[in-house]
């Protein structure tokens, strides 16, 4: 018999039973060992359960969270001979309508070369104008992270910045449209006031499917309320390198289940599917390997896995998305084995479009194909070849304009060096997503209901929760849940008053609230500080603060929020992913007032809790949480923290207990300091 792979035996652990407890998952991967047999080709069936959340004391967890759509079995053919055999939602890989294909067919045949050029072209608005976007017949626009609205960043600059673009589709003829897209990573997070939702990694420790479907369904609504149609999202990578800066947007190192709650996000931002009311065009990313990188470099290269680890790992997480019907995704800047994703024609057509049964559009990640080599013309023709559908330009300074690549298109199609039918197979996915969605029909109206509903009472609370059942309890001596009836309570910490720390990168500017190209230092919020202080508003408690640990003595009880600086990629890239000296310096000061203290943890990935001294934050706590970047909501902390709500969450990431351990998952015969799925809960 041969052997199962340890990470396979993870997936399907998680996939089949995903609030296993640690000791019950070893058990039944000791039964794998026994039952999984080799055939002439070895199928590995993996069901796919959206589970819902544990109820709270009161019974609100989960509830009114949206449905499910049932169940996904699929699995790789070892053998090489079968490739993916999918099979479940819709009998497999998502197939857009025949009137659709039928409309985007005729559109395309009554296209000029420039019109169809224009539509596989999107530009970034920090780097466009409305009369270039209109003479270059664009089909695209999109707003990266620090591209906002030269009068501001409140939601009517982003109204009138988006109906700007919207509009010009108007004029085209024949009319197809326009998409308007941006990283709505955890809500429609470039927008000043938009709720904030906890990160990915949140979100995969809560292992609540529904949950995350109403993530992606509000993150929809308050994107179409200032009239942007597309996300850029959901990350379905499974990240197995926690050093890589984008570690926080996966879900979790499983890619069972971070094809699950991928799905999920994409059902909730489609509205079911494309074409429902109130939908937008998901963006399922970065096919693929950018979670598996060498050292977790991003936009790196990809050298540890061969084949068939590769497609267990990398590619089977975009199945179920695939299945749900997502209409697009983002090419990765990575690298497999030495080749750029970008310019891979067996990933990207014999494998995602071929096997996979893929029928959505292909877009490049921002500038992605002026990395590939040779000259621009050879750069583009190896892109398009590949099987990339639209290219993302910045049109930053010394970038590559639509204009470039307009005229690279026409060179190379008049050359032959790219088949007119390769044009022709691009322009049709995209117009057949762009019918789907009733882009077609020209209206470019913003509700403006929607608009009015943006960081509304009814979306925080669902965010709210969402921090709730992401929360992690990694330590209880018995001090949580916190008693109400204090003299004194002191909030202590560089997060404690900080929604930077709090909602992490890619909020308000790219690498986060505060940094550089960001338009706020804030944004609506709670923070942990301010949750305090609401809870005990009008009692007989006294809430005092700091920032370093000073003032702890006396109190009855000490909260200490700690952790990252918000950055994404490439800054958040880290050798060394360890709790700062500030922050292990501000727990010992409060370890030293000899008063119970929790410690709650902000980060994108989890940290190195034990400084070189050999001093560990964990063991100087009484109880520690681990909050990863939750967001706006700050009261779902101290929902928690005060036992309102009995915390659910479960680590869909395992804990190294130090940097030598890195990279660590589930199966690997290290011995971590907290494995995979573990989280405690009150007795």
């Amino acid at each position: 018999m041969a052997p199962v792979p340890d990470n396979l035996e993870a997936a399907l652990l998680l996939s089949a039973a995903p609030r296993l407890d640690p000791d019950t998952q070893h058990e039944r991967r000791a039964v794998l060992r026994t039952s999984v047999f080799q055939v002439t080709a070895l199928v590995v069936p993996i069901t796919l359960i959206a589970c819902s959340g544990s109820p709270s004391p009161n019974g609100s967890a989960g509830a009114g969270l949206g449905g499910q759509s049932g169940s996904l079995a699929y699995g790789y053919d070892a053998s090489g001979s079968g490739g993916w055999a999918a099979a479940g939602i819709d009998g497999g890989a998502w197939e857009p309508s025949t009137g659709c294909v039928a409309r985007a067919s005729d559109l395309v045949a009554a296209m000029t070369p420039v019109q169809r050029y224009g539509q596989m072209t999107t530009v970034d608005s920090n780097g466009l104008t409305v009369n270039e976007a209109t003479t270059q017949l664009l089909g695209s626009v999109f707003s990266g992270g620090n591209s906002d609205p030269p009068s501001g960043n409140q939601i009517a600059d982003w109204t009138r910045l988006v109906s700007s673009y919207l509009n010009i589709t108007i004029g085209y003829n024949p009319h197809t449209g326009l998409l308007y897209g941006t990283d709505a990573i955890h809500g429609n997070n470039n927008v000043q006031d938009a709720v904030i939702f906890p990160h990915h990694i949140g979100l995969g420790a809560s292992r609540n499917a529904a949950l995350v479907e109403q993530v992606g369904r509000i993150t929809a609504l308050e994107m179409l309320g200032v009239g942007i149609n597309w996300a850029f999202a959901p990350t379905v990578a499974a990240a197995r390198d926690i050093r890589w800066g984008r570690t926080y947007e996966s879900f979790g190192e499983s890619p069972d289940l971070a094809g699950e709650l991928g799905a999920a996000e994409v059902r909730g931002l489609q509205n079911g599917k494309l074409g429902n009311s109130q939908s937008v065009l998901a963006g399922a990313k970065h096919y693929a390997g950018d979670g598996d990188t060498d050292g977790g470099k991003n936009a790196g290269n990809v050298t540890s896995l061969d084949e068939e680890d590769f497609r267990e790992i990398a590619i089977q997480p975009y199945l179920p998305s695939i299945a749900a019907g997502v209409g697009s995704i983002m090419i990765s800047y990575s690298s497999y084995q030495g080749s750029k994703m970008t310019a891979s024609k067996a990933w990207l057509t014999d494998v995602l479009k071929g096997e996979l049964g893929f029928q959505g559009f292909l877009v490049s990640d921002w500038d992605a194909v002026s990395q590939l080599p040779g000259s621009w013309n050879e750069q583009v023709k190896t892109a398009i070849n590949a099987g990339l559908d639209m290219v993302m330009l910045s049109h930053s300074k010394g970038a590559h304009t639509a204009a470039d690549l307009a005229k690279a298109l026409s060179s190379l199609v008049a050359s032959g060096d790219i088949p007119e039918g390769r044009i022709d197979d691009a322009v049709r996915r995209i117009l057949t997503i762009k019918c789907e969605m009733g882009l077609l029909d020209g209206d470019t109206t913003i509700d403006a209901s929607l608009t009015a509903a943006i960081g509304s009472a009814e979306h925080r609370a669902v965010a709210r929760d969402a921090v709730r059942q992401s929360l992690v309890l990694l330590k209880n001596d018995g001090t949580l849940p916190l008693p109400k009836t204090l003299s004194r309570i002191h909030v202590t910490g560089s997060g404690a008053d900080s929604l930077a720390k709090q909602c992490g990168g890619w909020t308000i500017g790219w690498q986060g609230l505060g940094t550089d190209g960001a338009a706020t230092a804030t944004t609506t919020g709670t923070t942990v500080l301010a949750a305090v202080k609401s809870l005990f508003a009008g009692t007989g408690t006294t809430v005092t603060t700091s920032t370093d640990g000073s003032g702890a003595a006396g109190a009855d009880r000490v909260i200490v929020v700690v952790g990252e600086a918000p950055y994404a990629e490439g800054q958040g890239d880290n050798a060394n992913p360890t709790l700062s000296s500030a922050d292990f310096a501000t727990i010992a000061k409060v370890k030293a007032a000899n008063v119970p203290f929790v410690v709650v943890q902000f980060s994108g990935r989890p940290l190195i809790l034990t400084e070189g001294s050999g001093n560990s934050a964990l063991d100087q706590s009484n109880a520690f949480v681990a909050a990863w970047l939750p967001g706006s909501e700050g009261e779902g902390i101290t929902d928690v923290l005060f036992g309102d709500y009995r915390p659910t969450g479960q680590l869909s990431f395992t804990w190294p207990a130090s940097v030598s351990q890195i990279p660590i998952h589930d199966g690997d015969g290290q011995t971590p300091l907290f494995p995979l799925g573990f989280g405690l809960v009150y007795p």
